[in-house]
């Protein structure tokens, strides 16, 4: 993919220096999911393991809202007159969404104001580093609509974010949670002034663009893999993952940088 000529239809897109800026669309709706939205979103996340010029990704909200989740017109009305294999397509599409955003090499950093919710919340705790408004409203709402919690891989991971018991109360009953309590739990990274919240995310991946970026893929790598690995299997996958970090030009120059009291300026090579 080459970002530079990347068009999406359903989804709002900018990249420059490194960082692939996306926004969901329908502000007046706080920026709901459609069918189409979440295939083409998929498919994006996807392609990002092509896209060497890409270092980063933000998430970012619009017109004060992150996502709304599934459109109730678009995705929810459709559903209820689905057949089992037609909605069995669907919530594997969903997951391919997650799967997809895990599995791309890019760090992805979640800019959330306002509105959260269903697959909005989804999306932002899929995502690496995560960052809130004061009014920013979180809520994984699937059981206030009669289904399970256990969607798009919340009760995976979740719990790996902010423990067993808070996300089984979250699960269990749907409710919203503030910023201030999303930090305090570890799910938000920093809470920002709204006003400057994008430019926070966006220093934070133009941060990481510059980084090691073969590096940071390899971290996300073996944060993914490592969540089923015994101790000892995870220590090795870990040395040999960093052995191969130290045949990069990277760790080269950052040694040279250093030798030299300058700052590293990484390639990614």
């Amino acid at each position: 993919m080459n970002p530079n000529a990347f068009r999406p239809t359903h989804f709002n897109f900018q990249f420059a220096d490194g960082v692939a800026r996306v926004t969901l669309t329908r502000p007046e709706r706080k920026n709901p999911l459609t069918f189409e939205s979440y295939a083409e979103l998929r498919d994006f996340f996807r392609s990002l393991v092509y896209a060497k010029e890409v270092k980063a990704v933000v998430f970012g909200s619009n017109a004060g809202n992150f996502c709304s989740g599934g459109d109730v017109h678009d995705i929810i009305g459709p559903l209820t007159k689905m057949s089992m294999p037609e909605l069995l397509d669907f919530t594997r599409m969903t997951g391919d969404l997650v799967k997809a955003m895990r599995a791309c090499p890019q760090p992805i950093v979640a800019a959330v104001d306002g509105v959260s919710v269903g697959a909005g919340a989804i999306i932002s705790m899929s995502s690496d580093l995560r960052y809130a408004s004061p009014e920013a409203k979180t809520a994984f709402l699937f059981n206030r609509v009669g289904l399970a919690g256990c969607d798009m891989g919340a009760c995976a991971i979740l719990p790996r974010i902010i423990g067993q018991g808070r996300a089984s109360e979250l699960l269990f009953f749907g409710r919203s949670f503030s910023a201030e309590e999303g930090l305090a739990w570890g799910f938000f990274n920093e809470v920002v002034p709204a006003k400057g919240l994008d430019a926070h995310a966006m220093e934070a991946a133009r941060r990481l663009a510059a980084g090691p970026s073969f590096a940071n893929a390899i971290t996300k790598n073996q944060l993914n893999m490592e969540w089923d690995m015994s101790l000892a299997t995870a220590i090795e996958a870990e040395a040999q993952a960093q052995a191969i970090c130290m045949q990069t030009n990277d760790f080269r120059r950052a040694y040279e940088a250093f030798v030299a009291k300058e700052k590293p300026v990484f390639q990614g090579d």
